[in-house]
């Protein structure tokens, strides 16, 4: 005898509107989940490479447009730093939007895909460098507190973490 209810059998369970056991209705509803979970698991790494892509094309976008993108001061100050100020801010906005824009585009339609994701994770070991180029920016007191610029800094790591998901699907045999 199968234990599916505390009685000991299914029989014992009352039976839902449509008159099956409610422990048949659980087991049929898992089923279909189940079901529904397996089919999502396979376009997982589109939706999160389109899902990745769109925000970089956003993001990109805004620094085409001076003062659209609250990042834009930060972003041509880490950049200033990791050139050791050959590039200034004026020139490397620009460059930051065409970049995050064709890793946006590339990454939403996946043309050039591991090329785009490349180019991703390079621009964010930049991005994750800021934190230590530009601490009075990105930390409070003891470094242990992030500033505003910092957690915009930080939850990148979703985006790196999603990234590696759609890498490992495009790397896969």
């Amino acid at each position: 005898m199968t234990d599916t209810s505390h009685t000991g059998s299914t029989a014992d369970a009352p039976p839902d509107p449509v008159g099956r056991p409610r422990a048949s209705r659980r087991r049929r509803v898992q089923g279909q989940l189940a079901r529904r979970g397996q089919r999502y698991q396979r376009v997982s790494a589109t939706v999160l490479r389109v899902c990745v892509g769109l925000l970089f094309c956003w993001f990109g976008l805004l620094k085409f447009f001076p003062g659209a993108s609250s990042a834009e001061g930060v972003a041509g100050r880490a950049m200033t730093e990791m050139t050791l100020g050959l590039v200034p801010a004026g020139v490397s906005l620009p460059l930051l939007a065409v970049l995050e824009t064709a890793i946006g585009c590339c990454l939403v339609t996946g043309l050039l895909l591991r090329w785009a994701l490349a180019a991703f994770f390079l621009h964010m070991t930049g991005v994750f460098l800021s934190l230590a180029l530009l601490p009075g920016e990105m930390w409070r007191a003891y470094g242990a507190v992030p500033t505003l610029e910092g957690q915009y800094v930080l939850k990148n790591v979703v985006l790196v973490a999603a990234c590696l998901h759609v890498a490992a699907d495009e790397l896969a045999p």
